[in-house]
Parts: structure tokens; C-alpha cells; sequence
């Protein structure tokens, strides 16, 4: 027989002879009881139901009234220790009006009110259960888990809240199986081979005491691997399964244990006399014993007043896990605080007052109290009470056994996220004490991202490293963060960092190469124009205008020195100047070579008889000429800086992992338009040059000038689809080297042969030479 529901069965004999001692609750009443054994079937449960509302006597003779009629005037039922046989009488009682208080039936579905308007209990809704076992699943990282579950209302609505809870906490379930204790037996093979073929290394099972036990027998023929057990409050505090050794470091949630004072020494005072007078005692009494006490039996021995009931240990005897057993004790006590509600007031009670049951559900209702063993109860609007749930572990002692370890405590009323604690250590399967893990995928690191499996669950995924420019922070990121313009990520792609700035400093080797070609070749104008100095009386000097030479060799030093302006970071004003200077200084440049070649024209014209053209282009003429051609550059600069200068900015497009810095235009066209100018005055200058490069004389610089002109029109030329084209910092050195080429080029072609003479030849710097003509050729 089972031992746990003839203890319920007593508990509430106990609780009620209690309550009939004490003064303050219903004084001057006395309780009775009834008990109907359902025998966990539902025909029984409906059965037990009709004779109850009907006032027959139960078939067993365990019942305590006050008064032959006391049967007919239900006022409450306690009961039933399951949801299927609970459901069933709840229909039936709910139609009467007649509260029933369960101490076990945690079924979700009986929370509708609108189906079971008079079903309340004093055991948490498996809706709660189903909710903190989700929590637990995922605060100890399973993500890929099976379940199981009895094929009944208790099995199919609590896994179905566990399913939903899990599915809202990211779980996935490998598999969900559904059996009945009854069944045959290769649906129970069935169920068996899913868990042992399966790969999820944590279980959850939503079973009945009865369906787990057929379902260990089972896999106990062919054991699985390793296995973590998640257990229902029903089969997690069943000692019967304590020696399953494959349950080794099982963990599940379970009502607290209480300790009921008074309550071993009322179930240990038994006698056979007392025995005598219930059929379940007696049943008890004769199984415990293995004797009659009738002496009628024929396979047994007669009782002989030997035994010791005190040296039993079955579940009846066991008050140091007293946890269902304080639901029983809670429900009895709950439905005399409604009674008393209804008949009693502050000092007494009226036995006289007729009263309905539907009266002692509204008491139910209300009730707020705290028993003697320190258990608050009270009921919420649904009739369920706060779900108050220990988190319990099967560890193995020091001799081997297991046994039932509080670890932990599930709150619901504490606020969300603080419901689940743990107070201690759990002793995980295989006595590990790391958490097992229990996944589809290993976790996807930091720099990748997670990608679903075609037609497998969420939990199911590959990891994909992220995208260029993107990262991730997070463990099992789903989606890459693209990095900030100015960050690039690092090489785990965990994070972004600043990318490197580029730019034309002082300090590399390819600005300190230019640098020293710049300085160079100012310090070559230098020279020449010292040479030229001290040599200024010579003819060679004199000839071809003398001061545009010097106003030469001053822009060509100025050429190379502005070329210094593009090195550096940029900023506002180098980015304003380079430009600007570049311009105004080549434009000086090409001037003064422009009038030295109109002056090697106008001198020939000099030479024909009656020409007196060189009167209009002497000195001062050539002065305003080379003021004039550069002013025109200062003008079209001014606009430039005035409408849309040249200005800093940050290149993030040319390269993804660096940053230029670099000068904007600000506008293309004054750009271009600085540019076309010197490009058409070095036209202008090589054109005039070219006419003039044959004509009879020695110091002829007309074919000097154009091979200059030569040289600096095929640099820039050559200058613009480079300068287009180039990457980065190499942008502003083909810039810088496009201006010290042509500047070169100038002091080369133009001044060179000049210092070779006047170095090296001085015989020939004499004005007889000068003045000697050779034979005039046609252009």
C-alpha cells in the first residue's frame, strides 16, 4: 500500500484533533472528517466524489463526525494528491459550489477559474514550477535539452509552461516525449532508445512518481551515457528512487520542508487496538509487520504484541522530510480559518447558523494566517498560493548513498530576476562539480557572429567570422556591429580601435628625401644667383635683361621652399598656403622666363634696320609684364581663399584601415583654374621660345627656355593623372616632386650653361663673342 497518502490521511486526524484542543479558533466547535481512497484512478476519484456530496459513508471506516447527519453537509474537500483525478472532481464540485483544496494537484490548468471556480490548493501552480525550472536551465547555460512527460493533465499542461518559459529563455528542446505508465511496453522502449540515441546531456522530466519509476526500470536494461536529471516536485523528494544510481546529481525544485511539531509522537501512538478500528490502519499495520492481527489469515503469523512501531522506517514513520505532508496541514487549517469567518466573531461562534458551502469558499477566499509551525497562508485570485520552492540535489554521502541536499530556493515574490539563489555547492552527474555542459553548438566567441542551421532549432548554428569593418563584444552575438568611420576593428574583430592617421610627416624617409632635394636646390639658386652677382658686369650677365634673371633665381628659390609646405600635418592654414604659394610662386616663375623670351624676340626686331620696337618692351615694360602675369594668379588665389579655400579634412573612403589626412580642395574649379594659368603661360612661354630658338645669336637663351618649358610642361603633364592616382601621403609627394622637377628643370636648362661659361669658360664671356654673328637660317 502506499504509506505517503495513509500519512496524509493522518495529518489530517492530527490537524484537526489540533484545532478542535485550541480556544481561538472555532471555540466550542467540534470538526469532523471523511476519507475516501480515490485510489489515484479517476472512475474511483468521481465515484468518491458522488458519495461525499451525497452524505454516503465511505467504504473505508475511517471518518471522525460529529453527528450521524454531519455526512450530508459537506462544507469542503481536501484532496485529490493528483491534477487528472483533482480536474475530474473539480467539474463536480464547482457545479455544487463546494470548495476543494488540494495539497498536490499542481496542474496548471486549474488556475482557470472559469472551469474550476471552486479549486484552490495550498501547493504551487506547475505554471510557476514550470517557470523557475526554465530560469534554472538558463542561468546554468543548458541551451539543448530533452524532456519527458506523463501522458496527463499533470505531465502535458506543466511541460507545455515549462516549453513556453523555455522557448522565451532562448532553450531549445532536442526532443519531447509523452508516455503513460500503462502503456505498452515498446512505447516505453520507444521513449527509452530517443533518450539514449539523443545528444542533449540534460533532461527534464515532467513525470509522475509512477511514470519515472517505469522509466528507470527501463533504462536501467541498457543505461544511457551520463545523463542530467531536471526533476518535477513529484518524483525529485521520492526516496523509492534513491537508488537509482544513474540519478546521481539530479536537481529539481520541491515545496520547503516544514517540521509539524507534535506530529512523529501522533503517528507513533498507535496501538493494535486502535489499529483495529481502521481498515487502513490495519492494512498498514499487517503489511509493515508481515502478521494478522485478525488471526485469520492463513499465509501470515498472528501479531503477538511484539511489535515495535517506533523501529519501522517506511515513508509513514519518515517525519524528516516533511514537505507535502505541510500542505495537507495548511489545506485543513485553511478551510476551519473559513469556517470560523463565517460562523464565528471576535469572542464566539453559533453553532445554529446555517451556512453554504459557497459561504465557506468566499471565507477561503480571504483567508490570511500564519500556522503554528511558522507557514504563512493565503490564496491569490486564481486560489494559488506564492510559490515558495526549494532547489534540491541528490548527492552522494561519505557511505555511498544518496540522499536529498537543499541547494537552493525559488521565490516568486521576490522581484523578477532575484527569484533563483543558491545557497551551496551541487553535486553535478558523475560527482563532477563544473556544471555539465549541454549544448547544439559550442558558444560562438567574441568577433564572430551566430548563423541558424538550415531546418535545425535556433540553438543549432554556425559561427561566422564578422564581416569586414565589423565586430562583435559578445559571446553568441547575432549580429556584427559595424565599427565607428574613424575605427577599425582589431584582429580578433573584438573590438575597435582608432585607425593609424596617414599623412606626409617630417619623419619619414620619403619627406626627408624630398626635404633635402628642396633645400638643395634653394641652395643652388643661391649660388647661381651669387655667381650672377659677381659677375653682373659680364656680358653673358648683362645679356637678355639682367634683373629678370635675378627676379628669376629669386622665384625659382621661392618654388623650391614652398615645396616644404606640403609636408606636415595639415591643418587650416598650410592647407591655404601650399596651394596659394605654389600658384603666385610659378606664375613668377614662368613670368620672368615669359619676358626673358619676349626680350630674345624683341632684340632680334631691334637688330632689322629701322625697327625701333625695343622701346616698347624695355625694362620697365618687362617689369610691369611679369607684375602684371602674376597679379593675375594673386587674383584668381584671392577668390579661391575667399569663396571656397583649401581646408583639412579626414579621407576615410581611399583606404578601409586608415585615415588620411589630407587638404580638400574646398573649390575644383580655383583649383584648376590656378593650375590652367600656369599651364597656359608655360604654353605660352614654349611657344614663343620655340619661334625664337634659332635666331643669330651666341647668347641666344630662346633655346634654353625651350627645353625648360619642354621639361616643366612634361611634368605636369605627367603630374595629373599621378597626382589622381596616388594613394594616400603619396598624393602630396608626387605633388611635391611634380614642383621640384620643373624647378629643376628651370635653373638647369636656363642657368647652367650661363655658370658653365662664366666658371669654366671665361675667354668666352667677352662682348666680341657676344656681338659676333654666325649666318642667319630661316625659322
Amino acid at each position: 500500500m502506499d504509506f505517503r497518502e495513509l500519512l496524509h490521511a493522518r495529518v489530517i486526524e492530527f490537524t484537526v484533533q489540533e484545532i478542535n484542543n485550541r480556544t481561538d479558533l472555532l471555540p466550542g466547535i467540534t470538526l469532523g472528517f471523511q476519507i475516501y481512497d480515490t485510489c489515484a484512478a479517476v472512475p474511483m476519484a468521481i465515484k468518491a466524489t458522488f458519495q461525499a456530496v451525497n452524505g454516503m459513508e465511505p467504504v473505508l471506516n475511517y471518518t471522525s463526525v460529529c453527528s450521524t447527519n454531519a455526512a450530508a453537509y459537506v462544507p469542503a474537500v481536501i484532496g485529490d494528491s493528483e491534477s487528472t483525478p483533482s480536474v475530474c472532481m473539480a467539474r463536480i464540485l464547482g457545479l455544487l459550489g463546494i470548495p476543494q483544496v488540494s495539497h498536490f494537484a499542481t496542474c496548471a490548468c486549474l488556475s482557470n477559474k472559469r472551469q474550476f471556480p471552486a479549486f484552490l490548493r495550498t501547493v504551487p501552480s506547475d505554471h510557476h514550477q514550470a517557470a523557475a525550472l526554465a530560469r534554472m536551465v538558463k542561468y546554468f547555460g543548458w541551451t539543448w535539452i530533452g524532456a519527458v512527460r506523463s501522458d496527463s493533465d499533470y505531465g502535458n499542461n506543466g511541460m507545455a509552461s515549462f516549453l513556453k518559459a523555455a522557448q522565451e529563455e532562448g532553450i531549445c528542446v532536442e526532443y519531447s516525449e509523452a508516455f503513460y505508465r500503462t502503456e505498452p511496453r515498446n512505447k516505453i522502449e520507444r521513449v527509452a532508445n530517443v533518450i539514449r540515441s539523443s545528444t542533449a546531456r540534460v533532461i527534464v522530466a515532467f513525470l509522475a512518481s509512477d511514470e519515472m519509476q517505469v522509466l528507470l526500470e527501463e533504462l536501467v536494461r541498457n543505461p544511457p551515457p551520463p545523463l542530467q536529471w531536471i526533476g518535477s516536485e513529484t518524483w525529485i523528494i521520492n526516496a523509492d528512487f534513491l537508488r537509482f544510481n544513474m540519478c546521481a546529481g539530479a536537481i529539481g525544485f520541491s515545496v520547503p520542508r516544514a517540521v509539524i511539531p507534535g506530529l512523529r509522537e501522533f503517528l507513533l501512538d498507535l496501538s493494535p487496538a486502535q489499529v483495529l478500528k481502521s481498515l487502513l490502519l490495519t492494512e498498514f499495520w499487517e503489511s509493515s509487520f508481515s502478521c494478522s492481527l485478525t488471526g485469520f489469515s492463513e499465509s501470515m503469523r498472528e501479531c503477538d504484541g511484539s511489535e515495535d512501531i517506533r523501529a519501522l522506517q517506511n515513508p509513514y514513520t519518515d517525519t524528516s522530510h516533511l514537505r507535502i505532508t505541510n500542505m495537507v496541514y495548511k489545506a485543513t487549517y485553511a478551510i476551519a480559518h473559513a469556517i470560523h469567518g463565517v460562523i464565528c466573531n471576535d469572542t464566539q461562534c453559533d453553532k445554529s447558523i446555517q451556512f453554504a458551502p459557497w459561504q465557506i469558499l468566499d471565507g477561503l477566499k480571504r483567508v490570511n494566517f500564519t500556522t503554528k509551525n511558522g507557514y504563512r497562508v493565503t490564496f491569490d485570485t486564481n486560489g494559488d498560493p506564492v510559490a515558495v520552492y526549494e532547489l534540491i540535489n541528490w548527492q552522494v554521502q561519505k557511505d555511498g548513498t544518496l540522499d536529498f541536499v537543499t541547494v537552493g530556493l525559488y521565490d516568486s515574490s521576490k522581484p523578477k530576476g532575484q527569484e533563483f539563489s543558491l545557497s551551496r555547492a551541487i553535486n553535478w552527474v558523475g560527482g563532477q562539480m563544473e556544471v555539465p555542459v549541454s549544448v547544439c553548438s559550442e558558444s560562438c566567441p567574441p568577433g564572430t557572429r551566430k548563423a541558424v542551421q538550415k531546418g535545425r532549432p535556433v540553438c543549432c548554428y554556425d559561427c561566422i567570422p564578422c564581416a569586414e569593418g565589423e565586430i562583435s563584444i559578445r559571446t553568441d552575438s547575432l549580429n556584427c556591429v559595424q565599427c565607428p568611420p574613424e575605427f577599425w576593428p582589431n584582429a580578433k574583430q573584438d573590438s575597435c580601435l582608432p585607425k593609424p592617421v596617414e599623412f606626409l610627416s617630417w619623419g619619414d624617409t620619403l619627406s626627408i628625401i624630398l626635404t633635402a632635394f628642396s633645400v638643395a636646390g634653394t641652395f643652388i639658386a643661391v649660388c647661381v644667383a651669387a655667381v650672377f652677382y659677381k659677375h653682373r658686369t659680364t656680358p653673358i650677365v648683362r645679356a637678355n635683361n639682367s634683373e629678370l634673371s635675378f627676379l628669376l633665381l629669386f622665384a625659382l628659390a621661392l618654388c623650391f621652399l614652398c615645396s616644404l609646405t606640403f609636408i606636415g600635418q595639415p591643418s587650416e592654414w598650410s592647407c591655404m598656403l601650399r596651394h596659394t604659394a605654389f600658384g603666385i610662386t610659378f606664375v613668377l616663375c614662368i613670368s620672368c622666363v615669359l619676358g626673358k623670351t619676349i626680350v630674345v624676340l624683341m632684340a632680334f626686331r631691334a637688330t632689322l634696320p629701322g625697327s625701333n620696337v625695343i622701346k616698347w618692351f624695355g625694362p620697365p615694360q618687362q617689369r610691369l609684364s611679369v607684375l602684371s602675369f602674376t597679379f593675375i594668379q594673386v587674383i584668381i588665389c584671392v577668390l579661391w581663399l575667399t569663396i571656397s579655400p583649401p581646408f583639412p579634412f579626414k579621407n576615410l573612403k581611399h583606404y578601409k584601415h586608415r585615415v588620411i589626412l589630407e587638404c580638400g580642395l574646398g573649390s575644383a574649379v580655383g583649383f584648376w583654374a590656378v593650375l590652367g594659368y600656369i599651364g597656359f603661360l608655360a604654353l605660352l612661354c614654349f611657344v614663343l621660345a620655340f619661334l625664337a630658338r634659332k635666331l643669330p645669336d651666341n647668347f641666344n637663351e630662346a633655346k634654353f627656355i625651350t627645353f625648360s618649358m619642354l621639361i616643366f610642361c612634361s611634368v605636369w603633364v605627367t603630374f595629373i593623372p599621378a597626382y589622381v592616382s596616388s594613394p594616400g601621403k603619396f598624393t602630396v609627394a608626387v605633388e611635391i616632386f611634380a614642383i621640384l622637377a620643373s624647378s629643376f628643370g628651370l635653373i638647369i636648362c636656363i642657368f647652367a650653361p650661363k655658370c658653365f661659361i662664366i666658371m669654366f669658360k671665361p675667354e668666352q664671356n667677352t662682348k666680341k663673342i657676344l656681338v659676333r654673328k654666325v649666318p642667319s637660317k630661316s625659322l
